[in-house]
């Protein structure tokens, strides 16, 4: 709701602010990088791109350009976006720093507004409309919006009641992000990173989906990043078979303080992971003598799971 509340208030006229005609270009790609391209409405001194919310304001710096000998002349600009940390509340309007460049944005939703500056000094703000586009066909790879692969925060250009471009700015939610397999002669190991919550009193264990067996895993961290061993043993303890096992991050509480986070591959803008990130079948001797066979991969949500079967005879 609250979204659409904001979208409401931020496609409102403010003094004399009005609609330009579309840009000639707008895009936003990961959730990071912002391009806008448009024709000047008049004859402009100096210009910029104004994101604002809440009494916060950013400033893009405009450029002029002119698109080949003879062309059209454009105002373009290109800016980092920060969406909220996922760990942290920053101060919206904290500077700038090497290690965090890029504008700064909490969740929400933040408004537009070119604003020009004529030779004789008068100042015009003024918003741009985003024009509609028909929705991409689901047989496509990749998704419409992704999120920032650093923050997970997920940034997407958004049309207001009214027409008018603004950016809307979700924060992460809590989950267990998988960076990589590591497959070894033995086993293999896990590495993830937790995001949007704090790295402590977590445990970690195998689920077999048809059941719910479950099998403890040694989990240790560095920092938000953490690495699961795989629990062969304990997976194949649970029974015979081929069985597909998925991955959990656990904290025991009571309530609201209990949580259980799937391990999964969600930073991405791919739409079908299990087809995009397919694994051969793997063989792994453990150390009392035992085969197995495993097979990582997703599912179409984007679930890591991993198949197992035992090759040697039942202990």
């Amino acid at each position: 709701m609250r979204p659409l509340l904001e979208r409401l208030a931020a496609s409102h006229p403010r003094g004399h602010t009005t609609l330009l005609p579309p840009p000639t270009h707008l895009s936003l790609r990961d959730s990071r990088t912002l391009n806008l391209a448009l024709p000047p409405p008049e004859p402009v001194g100096r210009a910029h791109l104004a994101v604002s919310r809440a009494g916060i304001r950013h400033e893009v710096p405009l450029t002029m350009e002119r698109l080949g000998p003879g062309g059209a002349r454009l105002l373009t600009a290109t800016a980092t976006l920060r969406g909220p940390a996922p760990d942290s509340r920053p101060a919206p309007d904290a500077p700038d720093t090497p290690d965090t460049p890029g504008l700064q944005l909490t969740d929400g939703i933040w408004r537009l507004t070119l604003v020009t500056t004529a030779p004789e000094g008068r100042v015009r703000r003024r918003g741009f409309p985003l024009s509609p586009e028909p929705a991409p066909p689901n047989e496509t790879p990749l998704l419409p919006h992704a999120p920032d692969p650093s923050t997970g925060a997920l940034i997407r250009l958004v049309r207001c009641p009214g027409g008018r471009a603004a950016l809307q700015v979700d924060r992460p939610s809590p989950h267990a992000e998988l960076l990589r397999f590591e497959p070894r002669p033995d086993g293999a190991v896990l590495h993830g990173r937790l995001i949007g919550a704090p790295p402590h009193g977590w445990q970690a264990e195998a689920v077999r989906r048809r059941d719910g067996a479950k099998a403890p895993a040694q989990l240790t961290w560095q920092g938000s990043e953490f690495t699961i061993l795989l629990p062969l043993d304990g997976m194949l303890a649970a029974g015979p078979g081929q069985w597909v096992w998925g991955f959990r991050l656990l904290r025991p509480g009571h309530g609201r303080a209990h949580r259980e986070l799937p391990l999964a591959r969600r930073l991405t803008d791919v739409r079908d992971p299990a087809a995009a990130f397919p694994a051969p079948f793997r063989v792994c001797a453990l150390p009392y003598g035992a085969l197995a066979r495993i097979r990582p991969h997703f599912t179409g949500s984007g679930a890591f799971a991993v198949t197992c079967l035992e090759l040697t005879e039942s202990r």
